[in-house]
């Protein structure tokens, strides 16, 4: 059904941005961090033609979830090697080392964005298809910021503590272990994103550069003309 088609849309969009990440790590890794790495691009690749098989919506969410736990391995491998800032696993609510601190300040700026270019196209933020409906959750919101989460939220946290941009004072631990950005760290993190936005990628559906900032709601349009009967399917953002 409909809301299945999407939700498989949504998560192959993240799926083909996180291989293709994973594989612009590779290109400056040593052989043996390569390998890793490629193995679990593979993985990630190979997951893909099943996210339209999924006989439900949990089976879909187990595909996406499985690939999900590949892709921060992945990370993890990339940033050990590459930082100061060592990573193990996604962890939230709340986040519990820096790095996940800064995901999590990532994750929810996109989501705002998100949740404003939808409104702006008269779609209801609240209503998902890969996340359930719950009172207060941003669903749909949620669901197509699938799609960003490795190309634009991980990208710019790794390129951040890889080019040393953020360092570990502007994240601090508070009383019962998590981790959260200082003021000034806050400050820094906002500069460098809006500096990122900026950057122009190409939009493979337009055949044009645009920039970061427009892919929401480019996004955002392109599925409210799905839904609304224009457009036969809803073509994901993946990156390259």
């Amino acid at each position: 059904d409909q809301r299945k088609r999407l939700a498989a849309s949504f998560v192959t969009g993240k799926l083909r941005s996180s291989e293709a990440l994973i594989r612009r790590w590779m290109s400056n890794a040593p052989p043996a961090e390569a390998r890793r790495l490629g193995a679990l691009a593979d993985d990630i690749s190979a997951a893909v033609p099943a996210l339209h098989e999924a006989r439900t919506e949990d089976h879909l969410r187990g595909l996406e979830g499985e690939a999900a736990r590949r892709h921060f391995k992945a990370l993890g491998i990339h940033l050990n090697q590459h930082s100061e800032f060592g990573f193990s696993s996604r962890t939230r609510r709340p986040p519990r080392d820096p790095v996940n601190a800064l995901l999590s300040f990532a994750y929810g700026l996109l989501v705002a964005e998100m949740g404003g270019a939808l409104q702006a196209v008269g779609l209801d933020p609240q209503i998902g298809f890969l996340h359930g409906v719950r009172p207060g959750r941003p669903s749909l919101a949620l669901d197509v910021v699938e799609e960003f989460r490795p190309s634009i939220a991980d990208r710019f946290v790794v390129r951040c503590l890889t080019r040393k941009e953020l360092e570990s004072g502007d994240v601090e631990e508070v009383p019962g272990g998590a981790f959260y950005l200082t003021d000034d760290g806050r400050r820094r993190f906002i500069e460098g994103w809006e500096a990122f936005r900026e950057e122009e990628v190409r939009h493979p559906l337009l055949e044009r550069t645009v920039p970061r900032w427009a892919l929401p709601q480019l996004q955002a349009t392109l599925l409210a003309r799905h839904l609304r009967g224009d457009l036969p399917a809803y073509p994901p953002w993946t990156s390259r």
